[in-house]
């Protein structure tokens, strides 16, 4: 079985944000795939998609102030300026995490570690709506 899908996120600002549920809640068919996979792919490049630890926040709060350091705003050296100081740092944020994820599927649910969790890694301070498209792929439950 094959299903695509495009699931929309509510604008959120920028930062590193667990998204597991909402794509779990956007996904209603998971729940009839035994063995198969999630491949998430995200439909701009001014932000990205990872796997990371879903339990303390914090994760969240120093994996943002590291990219920010490692990345920096207004390098001399950039030359897309034009879309704003945090536009051509968020286009090299998208290079180093990526812009998919693939997850297993078992039994109806994602089969990630008991501290992973989806991230929707948003590079831009205002960078509205976001569309992710969803592949699943698999072996239905039998009924």
């Amino acid at each position: 079985m094959w299903i695509q899908q495009e699931i929309l996120l509510a604008a959120k600002k920028r930062g590193f944000h667990l998204i597991t549920s909402e794509i779990i809640s956007a996904l209603p068919t998971l729940t009839r795939i035994e063995c198969g996979l999630l491949v998430l792919f995200i439909k701009h490049t001014s932000a990205s998609l990872t796997i990371n630890e879903n339990a303390d926040p914090t994760v969240r709060q120093d994996l943002e102030s590291h990219f920010n350091t490692f990345v920096p705003e207004r390098a001399p050296y950039y030359r897309h300026d034009y879309e704003g100081d945090d536009d051509m740092p968020a286009h090299i944020k998208n290079c180093l995490l990526g812009s998919s994820v693939t997850i297993p599927i078992t039994n109806g649910k994602f089969n990630l570690g008991i501290w992973q969790g989806i991230y929707l890694c948003e590079h831009r301070n205002h960078g509205g709506q976001r569309s992710l498209l969803a592949t699943l792929q698999g072996r239905l439950i039998s009924e």
